[in-house]
């Protein structure tokens, strides 16, 4: 059994940075933003950058993402009225999956308050089946992975 501890990840370690606003009620009872929220800001930040790059049509294009794995680690709190600072990275592209990191940090901190992964399959909107990844997708994704 391995003893490695996740620690907090430095911002020199993600690619692209997309700001997200927390909201009133993204706050728990303890007086933090609660960790459902955080797989909810992985979501927006890629989507977003998809978008923006022109690699997804979430209405209408042929081929969409599911996300078939998840994993997020924890280190500081984030708390309303936060701004947070979503770091991402591509770690590995696959012939139809992606594996996306993204680490959370309060606006202007050095290292995540936390960062996780998740994995998208890529499939044909209609038949749910593997697709390889469209060629505007995987330029979108050269720019954030990471150099070996």
């Amino acid at each position: 059994m391995s003893s490695h501890r996740p620690v907090p990840a430095a911002r020199d370690a993600y690619r692209r940075f997309v700001p997200l606003t927390t909201r009133w009620m993204d706050n728990d009872v303890y007086g933090h933003v609660n960790n459902v929220v955080y797989y909810s800001f992985f979501d927006t930040a890629v989507n977003g950058y998809l978008v923006e790059a022109g690699a997804l049509d979430f209405h209408g294009g042929a081929v969409i993402g599911l996300v078939v794995q998840t994993q997020c680690n924890y280190f500081a709190p984030l708390a309303f009225p936060q701004t947070v600072e979503a770091g991402l990275r591509v770690a590995r592209i696959g012939g139809s999956s992606v594996r996306y990191e993204v680490g959370l940090f309060a606006q202007g901190e050095a290292h995540t308050a936390a960062h996780g992964h998740f994995v998208h399959v890529y499939v044909d909107r209609d038949t749910r089946r593997p697709v390889p990844l469209p060629r505007n997708l995987v330029q979108a994704l050269q720019a954030l992975t990471i150099p070996t």
